[in-house]
This record gives C-alpha cells, structure tokens and sequence, in this order.
C-alpha cells in the first residue's frame, strides 16, 4: 500500500484510483487492531479509531491540508506521491 506517512503508531496510506466506495478524498489508517477511512476534511467514513488517535490524525490532515489534497489528485490518477513527513 502506499503510505502517505508514519507517526503516533498510525499508518497512513491512499491507495491508487480509490474512488469506488468513498465518494471524497480519503486516507485510510492502521492503529494496531484498528483500521478506518477518513476524509481529508476529518469525516469519519468507516472504521473505528481510539479517540486520542483520531484527534492526532484530523490535526495532522489540517496541518498539512495542502500537501494531502496534493498526493490525493496524483493518486486517484494512478501516479506515485511524496510521502509527508509527520508533525
């Protein structure tokens, strides 16, 4: 999968043309047991987070809104994108 970024225990990927099941720009995160899609605007869109690590990870999405919204136009089209680099 391509990860976006590490930090906190969290994976944060986007995979390639993931535009089926989630109708918004996404990223999808790995915390131990738990796995979610979450919009890059924060939404909650399946899954499940600890709290703590939820807040973490909507922080990190508005601090790096640009950056974010950048690797998801590339992968939707199928084209490979930086990673960013944790707060």
């Amino acid at each position: 999968m391509p990860e976006l970024c590490r930090f906190g225990g969290m994976v944060i990927v986007m995979l390639f043309k993931d535009t089926k099941q989630h109708n918004k720009p996404h990223v999808h995160v790995y915390y131990g047991e738990y796995e979610a899609s979450v919009g890059l605007d924060g939404e909650l869109l399946s899954g499940s987070l600890p709290s703590k690590q939820y807040k973490i990870l909507v922080g990190w999405l508005l601090y790096n809104e640009e950056n974010v919204y950048k690797a998801w136009n590339l992968a939707v089209q199928g084209e490979h994108f930086e990673k960013i680099k944790p707060m």
